[in-house]
C-alpha cells in the first residue's frame, strides 16, 4: 500500500496522500451531520455568514468509522511502528471554509504544537520539541473535495527537516507555539509550496514538524476538513534513539534535518 518511493517522499517532503483513505459515503454522511450544526444551507450561498466555521468536536459513529479504516491503521504501522500510537476515537474539531471575500483570519504559517507549557490552559503556549513529544503525526481528512480555489491547505514541502534542526538546541523544552512560528517561517520559505487537494476520503499523513497554513477560499463548495493528530501509546512517543535503529519513518526525518 505505501511503498518504499512513498517512504522517501515522506522523509524528505514531509507528508503523503493516502488516496481512498476512507469511504466516499462516510464523508458525505460527515458532512450532512455538520450541516445541522451551521446557521446557513448548503445550496445557498447567500447565508454562508463566515469565511471560517470551528464545528464539533465530533464522536459519532461515521467520524469514528473513518478514523478507524482498516486502510489509515496500516498506514500508521508503517510510518509509525506497530504499537506505538493510540486508536482515534473520534476527528475532533473542524474548520469549515466558505467562499468569501473576507479575509479569514486563521491562515499563518505555523507548526502545530503537542504538549503543554507552564500553563495547560493556555494554548498559545503550547510546545513543541525536537522528539516531538506528544505527537506522531498531523493529520488531514478531507471530508469535501478539495481543488486549488477550495482553501486547500498549504504546505512547505520538506520544512520539516528546517524546523527540526531549530529545535535541536532547545533540548526536551523546546519552544513554544509562537516562539517556533517566529522561528520557522523565515527559515522555510525557500521550500517550494505543495496544496493538500483530493477527494472526499483522502488523508494527508503530515510529519508533526511540517510548516502549514490556511488559505482564503474563492471556489465554490464549501471545504470541509478536519485535522486531528495521530498520538502515542502510553511510554511509546517518538525517540530519536532506538536501540539497533529501529527508527520509524517519523523519526528517521527527524534524524535527517539534524544531520544523523
Amino acid at each position: 500500500m505505501i511503498s518504499d518511493a512513498d517512504l522517501s517522499d515522506f522523509i524528505e517532503k514531509g507528508f503523503l496522500r493516502l488516496e481512498g483513505a476512507f469511504p466516499r459515503d462516510l464523508a458525505a454522511e460527515c458532512r450532512e451531520i455538520m450541516w445541522r450544526d451551521i446557521d446557513g444551507e448548503p445550496d445557498d450561498p447567500a447565508t454562508w455568514k463566515s469565511p471560517v466555521l470551528r464545528l464539533g468536536p465530533y464522536g459519532q459513529e461515521p467520524f469514528r468509522a473513518a478514523a478507524g479504516s482498516p486502510r489509515l491503521h496500516a498506514a500508521f504501522d508503517v510510518l509509525v511502528g506497530e504499537g506505538r500510537w493510540a486508536p482515534i476515537g473520534g476527528l475532533g474539531t473542524f474548520p469549515v471554509r466558505f467562499r468569501s471575500d473576507q479575509e479569514p483570519g486563521d491562515d499563518g504559517w505555523h507548526v502545530d504544537a503537542s504538549f503543554p507549557g507552564d500553563d495547560p490552559a493556555d494554548f498559545t503556549f503550547y510546545r513543541v520539541n525536537v522528539s516531538s513529544r506528544g505527537r506522531w503525526l498531523l493529520m488531514l481528512f478531507l471530508m469535501s473535495d478539495v481543488g486549488e480555489d477550495d482553501a486547500p491547505t498549504r504546505i512547505r514541502a520538506g520544512s520539516h527537516l528546517d524546523v527540526a534542526a531549530l529545535l535541536e538546541p532547545e533540548r526536551e523544552a523546546g519552544l513554544p507555539f509562537i516562539d517556533l512560528a517566529e522561528r520557522a517561517v523565515p527559515a522555510t520559505e525557500h521550500r517550494p509550496l505543495a496544496l493538500a487537494t483530493g477527494r472526499a476520503g483522502d488523508v494527508y499523513l503530515c510529519h508533526p514538524f511540517l510548516v502549514h497554513a490556511a488559505q482564503p477560499h474563492r471556489g465554490l463548495e464549501p471545504r470541509f476538513m478536519a485535522q486531528p493528530p495521530l498520538l502515542p501509546e502510553p511510554g511509546q512517543g517518538p525517540s530519536l534513539e532506538r536501540p539497533g535503529g529501529d527508527h520509524s519513518p517519523v523519526e528517521t526525518a527527524i534524524r535527517r534535518g539534524l544531520g544523523r
